[in-house]
């Protein structure tokens, strides 16, 4: 009964924390540019991608991980954690993908992108220290 009592008397105490918090409806887009912690000028992935139908978005998810284990092992070899590096062009991975892995079934690639995050979890740790030391993480 007393931890029921403390726990009303913390959420009575929060609440007027709460209700102070800004609340808008705005959702008006704007037409600015999206802005990134780093590197904003980053170059834009392919039109199919942003074309594909909801039900086929899982390649767009195969692309976008095969393209950042890309350019990490970029950067892991090169020790060049530049915006050039990090965020290269997506010609090579769009490449890629359409040669090898584009008429794969949705279960393949889904064990395409497990393989890929478990390589990427392998440079992580070097690659995170290289864009660190650069200002670019």
């Amino acid at each position: 009964m007393r931890v029921l009592v403390l726990a009303a008397a913390v959420c009575a105490a929060a609440l007027p924390a709460i209700g102070q918090t800004p609340v808008t409806n705005d959702l008006t887009p704007t037409l600015e540019p999206q802005r990134y912690r780093i590197c904003n000028d980053r170059s834009e992935r392919p039109a199919w991608v942003e074309e594909l139908h909801i039900r086929e978005a899982w390649k767009a998810v195969t692309l976008m991980e095969l393209y950042e284990v890309r350019a990490w092992e970029s950067i892991a070899s090169t020790q060049d954690c530049s915006c050039e590096t990090r965020f290269p062009e997506w010609t090579a991975a769009d490449e890629e993908y359409r040669e090898r892995y584009i008429e794969l079934p949705q279960g393949e690639q889904t064990a395409l992108r497990r393989e890929l995050r478990a390589h990427q979890r392998t440079i992580a740790d070097r690659v995170q220290s290289i864009c660190e030391t650069q200002g670019n993480w």
